[in-house]
């Protein structure tokens, strides 16, 4: 079996590796202001194809990366959520990341939970982290919802550049709360 044919499914999602099918509603997301305030700001349809492509090339190159969320019921693109650990990253990480148009559903910390029972239990990682800038209330609330707390501070690598709060827990604090 391929890695790009592995998938995770929850309630109401579908996790599966990027595809190029995938692009217009990836670049949609990439282009909108909100969903991408706390995330390096607005990219062009072309800067949105070399994201897609890094998310690809890492499930290629590590066998993981952040999975395309799928809305069961209607098939729409709603996020990336997942792990992803790219050069000089702070940690092993499980990052989220929904459109605004399916905010309020849950939908980020219920695909969270089914990255990072994944990530400890295919993967083998002992820790997940989630970097998330301080002013990013909506996320801290998701870290909130998974049992994280700050584990610490670090500067992401660029092009990102920007200090952030490390949430997180153990393998062990995961296993214990589920």
């Amino acid at each position: 079996m391929s890695i790009f044919d592995l998938q995770l499914e929850t309630e109401r999602l579908l996790l599966r590796p990027p595809a190029a099918d995938d692009f217009p509603a990836f670049a949609a997301f990439c282009a909108d202001p909100v969903a991408m305030q706390h995330l390096g700001g607005v990219q062009e349809a072309s800067v949105a194809w070399r994201s897609l492509a890094a998310l690809v090339g890492s499930w290629q190159l590590l066998g993981y990366s952040m999975f395309s969320v799928i809305e069961k019921d209607s098939g729409r693109w709603v996020g990336r959520v997942g792990p992803w650990q790219p050069h000089g990253w702070p940690g092993t990480e499980v990052g989220w990341s929904i459109a605004p148009a399916f905010w309020g559903r849950g939908y980020a910390p219920e695909a969270a939970r089914a990255s990072i029972d994944w990530a400890f239990n295919s993967l083998g990682w002992d820790e997940v982290i989630h970097t998330i800038e301080p002013a990013n209330t909506n996320s801290v609330a998701v870290a909130r919802k998974l049992g994280s707390h700050i584990l610490r501070q670090a500067r992401l690598p660029a092009p990102a550049n920007v200090t952030v709060d490390v949430w997180g827990q153990s393998r062990q604090a995961w296993v214990a709360r589920r």
